[in-house]
């Protein structure tokens, strides 16, 4: 089945009233970082379905859907690369993850790398070499330092957090409000899993970090302590 005979399932799926929300909270206006954004207007609930029949598809109609100008076409893809990759044997998982890489212009909002970036590149790496998270973060694309930083949610999740404290200082002082709300994502889960890990991170950095990256981090702290952090009296 072609990308083509893909969105052909896809176009009954949409609602207009959905598409037109989308737009606005995804930021597609001009000058916003989702600019020229084009939405079916189709639930992830409803996109997961497709899932299932789609999955034997071949990777290059996956990539090719990958490439669309919908959104949801696009969330789709992914979602079907991270079906292939979790079911895939080691070759598998290594074209899935390098293809992924090679299409990062089109993995083109925060919700395209949030469902996918742990679950393939932070899951390939995860036993490998990870300088490729750290190439990515200095990358001049939002969306690869997004990605950087969103892969080490999966060693998060295993008490590994080495490398996203490292990429949070590398990020630190990025000029990016999405990049401000993934670093503080991070360190919020770290310190979900070792509060004493996170808060010896911020006691060393909260003073100069971006004040919208220090409110995710400190969000599930006690009011009192996060009182403490956003006064400056720790």
């Amino acid at each position: 089945m072609s990308a083509a005979d893909i969105l052909d399932i896809l176009h009954p799926l949409s609602d207009a009233e959905i598409a037109k929300h989308s737009q606005r909270f995804f930021k597609t206006g001009p000058g916003e970082y989702g600019e020229g954004d084009i939405f079916l207007g189709i639930r992830v609930p409803v996109l997961r379905k497709q899932i299932k029949a789609l999955r034997q598809e071949a990777l290059c109609d996956v990539l090719q859907l990958l490439q669309s100008p919908f959104h949801e076409a696009r969330l789709l893809a992914l979602l079907l690369l991270v079906d292939r990759f979790e079911r895939g044997d080691a070759e598998l998982k290594q074209q899935v993850f390098t293809a992924y890489l090679a299409h990062t212009e089109h993995i083109n909002n925060w919700d395209l790398v949030d469902a996918s970036a742990h679950k393939i590149v932070g899951a390939y790496v995860q036993d490998k070499s990870r300088e490729v998270l750290y190439e990515l973060a200095v990358s001049d694309s939002v969306w690869q330092r997004r990605i950087g930083i969103i892969a080490t949610f999966w060693f998060i999740k295993d008490d590994d957090f080495k490398d996203a404290l490292a990429l949070a200082l590398i990020l630190g002082h990025d000029h990016h409000d999405l990049i401000h709300k993934a670093v503080g994502w991070a360190l919020r889960e770290v310190g979900n899993r070792q509060r004493t890990v996170m808060e010896d991170y911020l006691i060393q950095h909260y003073a100069t970090m971006p004040r919208t990256m220090l409110r995710y981090a400190i969000e599930k702290l006690p009011q009192s302590r996060r009182q403490e952090y956003l006064k400056g009296k720790i």
